[in-house]
């Protein structure tokens, strides 16, 4: 007994290591980028679908009265509700999903580029320097918003498509998806399958910014506010509604213009017939139709991007942890 107590007094004594508690700082925030960008795209294309018939609605209140003095034009459209009606009653209820083919083809290729690239420079650290999450966000939403140009304007011909009874804006009469890209390039080339970019980098820079930025602190903040348990969804869903009234406001103006520089007809030498560019519209669209004008279909804009952005982010925001999780 002795000899066995002074084997064991002998020896060094053992003391535990400490490890830290498991929590978001110990789970890796980086995923491969493929499957973020799937996710991205899932999430949006998801939400795409939901929010289409606004999406219809917003496009033709954009075109209404174009470079028309207010109250010198018939409305045929006047509010989110009647416009749904008008629309599902001429046109039936495929009509109030036009162009969703093109629309999940834009929201696939410009959400799942502009989330991949986000999460990728949040996983890196880019967005903890001050003001590092407004400009990865508007850097992810112009490179989102170059490469899926043609669906968004293939998207938006197909969307204002209509009987003349109800039309707005000019009608491009396409028969579809395909062959709207096929006329399309074989009227103006590859150059014309990126008309109205120029309207659109600014326009998702803007929105992009602010519904990136918008959701990230606002989830941080609920988060430290700890109004729900560890990883709910509520809280994501709380950032979300807060992020999309961030991007209603400032994404409105930047909304009707690249809807108008989409829409308008071309010439024979391949040049818009009613805008030159971004400033040109912005300056035509101020003059003839009032500041008001810039804001023309805003709440079919907030009433289909608050869904839309909580949609979207909520579902990516689910995707992502899950994925986390399951690669840890």
């Amino acid at each position: 007994m002795r000899l066995i107590n002074s084997q064991f007094a002998h020896q060094p004594s053992i003391t535990p290591v400490a490890r830290p508690p498991p929590g978001p700082s110990h789970t890796p925030r980086a995923l491969w980028p493929p499957l973020d960008f799937s996710l991205g795209a899932l999430a949006c294309c998801g939400a795409c679908v939901v929010t289409n018939p606004l999406e219809v609605v917003k496009t033709r209140l954009q075109l209404q009265g174009e470079l028309q003095a207010r109250g010198s034009y018939q409305r045929h459209y006047r509010g989110v509700l009647q416009a749904l009606w008008v629309v599902g009653s001429t046109d039936g209820l495929r009509g109030l999903q036009k162009g969703l083919t093109a629309a999940l083809l834009y929201q696939g290729l410009m959400n799942g580029v502009r989330l991949g690239f986000y999460s990728y420079t949040e996983a890196a650290g880019l967005t903890d320097a001050p003001g590092g999450s407004l400009i990865a966000g508007a850097a992810a939403g112009a490179l989102g918003a170059f490469i899926a140009s043609p669906a968004y304007l293939v998207k938006t011909h197909l969307q204002a498509q209509t009987v003349a009874a109800i039309a707005v804006g000019h009608q491009h009469n396409h028969q579809g998806v395909s062959s709207a890209f096929v006329s399309i390039y074989q009227r103006e080339g590859v150059t014309g399958l990126w008309r109205g970019v120029n309207g659109a980098v600014p326009r998702v820079m803007v929105g992009s910014a602010a519904q990136l930025a918008t959701f990230s602190s606002a989830k941080d903040w609920v988060t430290r506010a700890q109004w729900f348990g560890p990883n709910s969804w509520l809280t994501a869903l709380t950032a979300a509604m807060m992020s999309g009234v961030a991007v209603t406001i400032t994404m409105t103006p930047f909304d009707v213009i690249s809807t108008r520089l989409y829409n308008q007809p071309v010439d024979e030498f391949k040049r818009g017939r009613l805008y030159c560019g971004f400033v040109d519209c912005l300056m035509k669209v101020c003059a003839t139709e009032g500041i008001m004008g810039l804001y023309k279909g805003m709440t079919p804009v907030f009433v289909r991007l608050a869904p839309h952005t909580v949609l979207s982010m909520l579902i990516w925001d689910v995707l992502r942890q899950r994925a986390l999780l399951y690669t840890h």
